[in-house]
């Protein structure tokens, strides 16, 4: 059982959030805010200085490079996520008689990821730390890690050693996230440097769905690095625009709906 955080954690815990809301803030403020006195304030900051949440500024305090990566990526998220959940819904139902999946490093696949807990005799491989963690202690599931270097920007494996082991895998069905899809069916990504990690999964995997939200539709990102056609299709929400997902369909591409609760 989880202790629950004591008086001085939750405190802490505000400080960072009233920090990321504003930018800085003053010793005198978070006091005011807070109820307690300046030196308890500093006290805290102190703490969490060493811990790198926060950078400490003449009477005050900003947001250390630790927290803003990590409210970044809980804002991604959070981000569409009744969308998410309604397309992780479609892609665990994809995966009856399944025994291995691979999922990559965005934060649709890890809604995926949390659709699975209670299955058994089933092997996740994933480039996503967070998925990873989000399954490592259920008894009925596998969890691989391929190994790599750990993203400065992002909780997730890349590089050579990444793409070497991945070579050597197989999976019965991959589920790739994207940040765009165009009205031809063609797939982006932002930044270009995982495209290569991407198409390893890809190549090992029996099937492959793109699993992007309703906003993802119509949009382009910075590299196209596969095409809709070659696989077996997309997963979205019941928001998308229906003569998008025609079109689509037009050519012979398989367009999976997730509705929204």
């Amino acid at each position: 059982m989880k202790r629950p955080f004591s008086r001085a954690q939750q405190r802490q815990r505000r400080i960072c959030q009233l920090i990321a809301e504003r930018g800085e803030c003053s010793v005198a403020e978070l006091s005011r805010q807070l109820g307690v006195s300046g030196m308890t304030i500093r006290r805290d900051l102190d703490a969490l200085e060493r811990q790198g949440q926060v950078l400490r500024t003449h009477g005050g305090a900003t947001l250390g490079y630790r927290t803003v990566f990590e409210f970044d990526f809980l804002e991604r998220v959070r981000l569409n996520l009744p969308a998410k959940e309604a397309i992780a819904r479609v892609a665990a139902e994809l995966l009856r008689g399944c025994t291995t999946v691979m999922l990559d490093a965005s934060t649709t696949t890890l809604a995926i990821a949390r659709q699975l807990h209670g299955r058994t005799g089933l092997t996740v491989i994933t480039t996503s730390l967070p998925a990873a963690s989000e399954l490592q202690h259920d008894p009925g599931i596998d969890v691989l890690l391929p190994g790599g270097y750990v993203r400065p920007n992002s909780p997730d494996l890349s590089g050579p050693i990444t793409e070497m082991n991945l070579e050597q895998l197989h999976a019965d069905i991959t589920f790739l996230g994207a940040d765009g899809i165009d009205q031809e069916g063609f797939v982006y990504v932002n930044p270009p440097d995982t495209t290569d990690v991407l198409l390893k999964m890809a190549a090992a995997a029996s099937r492959v769905y793109v699993a992007a939200d309703s906003t993802k539709l119509g949009r382009r990102g910075l590299r196209r690095f596969a095409r809709l056609t070659q696989w077996a299709g997309l997963i979205t929400d019941s928001r998308a625009d229906p003569k998008f997902l025609d079109a689509l369909r037009k050519q012979a591409i398989q367009v999976v709906i997730g509705e929204i609760r």
